[in-house]
């Protein structure tokens, strides 16, 4: 049987009662938009959660230098604070870079020598490098963004305006970790100028009012930092509540440019921090140990001697938040794995209740599909009886049992698909009504609407068969005689 010829039979048999057609697509129409609409929520509502998991640093891992937690049983979790030691005149028995030790001998310009008392006030901690986060970028499994950072304080100028603020030597993927942010002019810099250390900055939104006043585009315009001119080439603003720039805070009221700006204007290679984020909120401690034990062999610690590094998670931050520094450090040191009983696992809840209300709105508009598959299956059996006489005829002139079957199935899969395809319209005007008018988060899914389409052909097949089945086994003399 022909069937490109079968199908438009089909169209014409399915087009002598219109309205019945129309009303058992109705029911498939409903079925296949309820399903791509509810599927749509589901996924919304997913993206939504994860989005908040990430914005309030779940999956935030901060590895800062100069701090070590000594690793013997009995320290009671103690941090020893390495450039104090060293002025004590303690002995500690881990890495150590002579950068930054004011008694050791440099064959270069310091900071100081460079741009004058304005780069005073340099951090003390020198034990990561660049090449630290690379490796944890490159080596480590589950690892998202990576973002050296070298962090100082300095003084904005423009014009005859000052500003004293935090400055942050950062990284193009900062950005993609700070999901609250929002660019309210221009852009962040580019990896190019990351590359070659151009002096570009980005402002925050309460540097930018303090300097050119609020609502004021300054992308463009020249700022004297370390009496060095920068380029202005964006400004971060907060998409999030509780993230509110604010002055004195340490996003909104900062600078950012390229850490390669300035390790080259300060003559430096250490990094203050590394910041990491993690795919999965559920591997952030999986993660944290596999870093602290490719920090501990990169920097050549063993066993008895303590990190030159400290390795922070939201959780232990939390857990922590406000305690009395020697309790805090306690904690800190001896609860194992205290993110996997806290932010973890309140991730992973968060996450499988978002997977739970997905399956269960496709579930529920899955009984839409049935009832239209059912529908298809009642006009389909009124179709055979109504017909018999023709069946006949076509059987008495040479049709075989074949051909009614492919007949009857495609004029059942015709109206599966037809009305399918206006459920994928319907559901795709629906899912974008409720994020335009009720603000409703919803996600559309290329694979979600394809399977919703393949359901509906499916079903057409499904509950077209018993009655195409029931057709071809007509007898042709009973056929022609039935009234």
């Amino acid at each position: 049987m022909d069937y490109q010829l079968g199908f438009h039979i089909a169209l014409r048999a399915l087009g002598r009662n219109k309205l019945q057609t129309l009303l058992t697509m109705l029911g498939m129409t409903i079925g296949v938009g309820a399903v791509v609409t509810t599927t749509a929520l589901g996924r919304g509502a997913q993206s939504s959660i994860e989005q908040q998991v990430m914005a309030a640093g779940l999956n935030v891992i901060v590895i800062t230098a100069g701090n070590y937690k000594a690793a013997l049983p009995d320290d009671g979790g103690g941090v020893v604070d390495h450039q104090a030691s060293l002025q004590r005149g303690e002995v500690v028995l881990a890495a150590y870079h002579p950068e930054d030790d004011p008694m050791e001998k440099h064959n270069h310009p310091t900071a100081r020598q460079r741009l004058g008392d304005s780069a005073a006030g340099l951090g003390a901690a020198a034990t990561l490098t660049s090449t630290d986060a690379e490796a944890i970028r490159n080596e480590i499994e589950g690892v998202q963004y990576v973002a050296p950072g070298v962090h100082e304080n300095a003084r904005v100028v423009f014009g005859d305006k000052r500003w004293f603020t935090r400055l942050h030597g950062s990284d193009v993927q900062i950005p993609q970790i700070r999901r609250a942010w929002t660019f309210l002019n221009g852009d962040f810099f580019s990896r190019a100028q990351q590359r070659s250390a151009d002096q570009v900055l980005v402002i925050g939104s309460v540097v930018r009012d303090k300097l050119f006043g609020p609502g004021v585009d300054p992308v463009g315009r020249q700022v004297q930092v370390w009496n060095q001119p920068f380029e202005v080439v964006g400004v971060i603003g907060s998409t999030s509540w509780t993230a509110m720039p604010t002055a004195g805070d340490d996003q909104f009221d900062a600078v950012y440019t390229p850490y390669t700006t300035v390790h080259r204007l300060l003559n430096l290679t250490k990094l203050n921090t590394i910041t990491v984020t993690v795919r999965n909120s559920g591997e952030v401690s999986r993660v944290a140990r596999h870093i602290t034990d490719l920090l501990r062999k990169r920097h050549g610690i063993v066993e008895a001697q303590p990190d030159d590094f400290t390795v922070k998670t939201q959780a232990r931050e939390v857990l922590t938040k406000g305690l009395h520094p020697s309790v805090a450090r306690a904690i800190g040191g001896n609860v194992f794995n205290m993110e996997q009983v806290t932010l973890e696992q309140l991730a992973r809840t968060l996450e499988r209740a978002s997977w739970t209300m997905t399956v269960l709105l496709a579930s529920i508009a899955a009984v839409s599909l049935l009832v239209g598959g059912i529908g298809i299956m009642n006009i389909m059996l009124l179709a055979v009886t109504e017909r018999t006489r023709e069946v006949g005829l076509r059987m008495a002139v040479g049709a075989r049992a074949k051909d009614v079957l492919l007949q009857f199935l495609a004029e059942a899969v015709t109206l599966s698909l037809i009305g399918g395809l206006l459920g994928v319209f319907a559901g795709v005007a629906a899912a974008g009504g409720l994020r335009q008018f009720l603000r409703f988060s919803t996600e559309l899914s290329v694979a979600g609407i394809v399977l919703a389409f393949g359901i509906a052909a499916a079903t057409g097949v499904f509950f077209g068969y018993y009655p195409a089945k029931r057709a071809s086994r007509l007898e042709p003399i009973d056929a022609l005689r039935f009234e």
